[in-house]
């Protein structure tokens, strides 16, 4: 597998508190021009989004919020996000597990998946999911938070997510952030581990966001 790095100093990264939502709106923007830059998608170019959520806040399912083409996209979840097609005329949902997609080797040209790998579940689930996105994909796009960035952000919690994972599980059901604690639910990533997760024979660009200075989240895009 070949990888090539470019360190990027821009701020990316989840929910923190009063400025929220213009923060994380900010973040996933440029996410999106990044993955616009590297794709160079056109009106022709067949996109899957995995991971589409039926939450309607404003920094929702933001690809499809920006993408120019909306009739390409088949967007995968597994909640019901059936008002997509509604909203974004063209656009074709299919409600199914991400570890077992429903589409032929290679059918799309481009993959995209942003910050779900961290909630299916093991190493092996894991794995796999990232297996069916470039199987299904001739180019992928995983996003995923760094788990050796100081402050864990589902929970806003900093540090502990560096211990065990059994105590910080341990620590999480403590604090009462139960559903959390579940490994099937949160299972932070480093890009080592995530890189050893993707084929062999992948040409792999690893680019880096950052939040303070640290990074805060990961891009994988996969040839």
């Amino acid at each position: 597998m070949k990888v090539t790095e470019n360190k990027s100093s821009e701020y990316i990264g989840p929910e923190l508190g009063g400025l929220a939502t213009k923060l994380s709106w900010y973040a996933r923007q440029k996410m999106f021009d990044l993955l616009m830059a590297l794709a160079n998608p056109n009106a022709e170019t067949t996109v899957l989004d995995v991971g589409v959520t039926s939450d309607r806040r404003e920094d929702s399912n933001f690809f499809e919020k920006l993408y120019p083409y909306p009739d390409k996209i088949t967007a995968v979840g597994m909640e019901d996000a059936s008002f997509l097609e509604e909203e974004y005329p063209g656009l074709t949902y299919v409600r199914c597990n991400g570890l077992t997609l429903p589409f032929p080797d290679k059918s799309f040209d481009l993959v995209v998946s942003f910050a779900v790998i961290e909630h299916v579940g093991n190493r092996q689930q894991q794995t796999a999911f990232v297996r069916e996105l470039c199987r299904v994909g001739k180019t992928c796009c995983i996003t995923t938070p760094n788990r050796w960035y100081p402050i864990e952000f589902h929970t806003v919690v900093p540090l502990i997510h560096w211990l065990p994972a059994s105590w910080f599980r341990a620590i999480l059901r403590l604090l009462g952030k139960h559903f959390f604690a579940k490994e099937e639910n949160l299972n932070l990533l480093s890009e080592k581990e995530v890189l050893k997760m993707l084929p062999a024979d992948a040409e792999v660009s690893s680019r880096h966001f950052r939040l303070l200075g640290l990074i805060s989240n990961l891009l994988f895009y996969v040839i």
